[in-house]
């Protein structure tokens, strides 16, 4: 199963959907190891070296950062974009898919949106 890392301006209810949904899903909080106010990159960089796609809900910056990851030949285990009007079950909805039937590699490098319809 693949690893999922947050970034600390994620809804924690996302968080709880998931691992009530999917009880061996392994989800990282950035805010539970010590990286709270950290900037985009140094996020990217833990979600990469954790191996674990990264959650958010920043449009404004987090894509800019992992496109600049991913053109520098940097590893990218994938970024996840969520954007905050979404429905938090349509989330849940798509996050379980997306954890479920897809491998490590085929998300290295992909920035993808939710909703996925």
């Amino acid at each position: 199963m693949i690893g999922i890392a947050a970034d600390e301006n994620l809804d924690n209810d996302i968080v709880r959907a998931l691992r009530r949904r999917l009880p061996d899903v392994d989800v990282m909080r950035a805010q539970d190891v010590g990286l709270s106010g950290r900037d985009d990159p140094t996020i990217l960089d833990w979600a990469a070296s954790s191996d674990g796609v990264l959650l958010t809900h920043d449009v404004a910056t987090m894509i800019r950062h992992a496109l600049d990851r991913v053109r520098a030949g940097l590893p990218m285990s994938g970024l996840i974009v969520i954007p905050q009007r979404v429905a938090i079950v349509t989330a849940v909805d798509d996050l379980l898919l997306l954890v479920t039937r897809s491998s490590p590699d085929e998300l290295a490098g992909q920035i993808l949106y939710v909703p996925l319809r």
